[in-house]
């Protein structure tokens, strides 16, 4: 287990379509536990291969102490994901931390179904509402090559922020 750097917005890498996991294997489940690692050092709710430069569709999630959305105590693995059902919009505060410092407000589904392998090759489903299922919209993004300031309606309000408030900023933003 590692603590791997973490890409940042200019990266060329941080733009590619991730490929599919097509057998999980040692070399994976040593990249799940980096991923883990990686984010919990970086005091994040989210974190995908390709933001640690590995092209591959795998992300983790761990919601931090006291939100109701998600699965406790867990930290969510998910391979091969892909959303198979959403409803409601809305507009959230959101910041990642390949941009550093930053932060800004998207239009994301209010409620996601998300299908994945998890870490043992099983299919699973997890719903999500508020930031479980914005944390499982920007994740994905990221596997598709998307940063959430892909999706502002408006560059130009990114607002900057304290390292301090990048992972949990006051409203509900999913710092992946």
């Amino acid at each position: 287990m590692a603590v791997r750097p973490i890409l940042q917005i200019g990266d060329p890498r941080l733009r590619q379509k991730a490929k599919r996991v097509s057998r999980i294997d040692d070399s994976i489940q040593r990249l799940i536990d980096d991923l883990i690692d990686t984010m919990r050092a970086a005091q994040g709710v989210g974190l995908a291969a390709t933001q640690v430069g590995v092209p591959l569709r795998i992300a983790v999630i761990e919601l931090p102490p006291g939100e109701p959305e998600g699965p406790k105590p867990e930290v969510i693995v998910l391979i091969n994901p892909q959303i198979v059902r959403t409803s409601g919009e809305e507009l959230m505060d959101e910041a990642c931390l390949s941009i550093p410092g930053f932060a800004g407000e998207i239009r994301r589904f209010r409620n996601v179904t998300v299908k994945a392998l998890n870490r043992q090759g099983k299919e699973f489903r997890v719903k999500g509402t508020g930031l479980l299922a914005q944390a499982l919209q920007h994740e994905i993004d990221h596997l598709d090559g998307v940063l959430y300031v892909d999706r502002a309606e408006r560059v130009e309000k990114l607002e900057e922020r304290a390292p301090s408030q990048q992972a949990h900023p006051p409203s509900q933003a999913a710092s992946q």
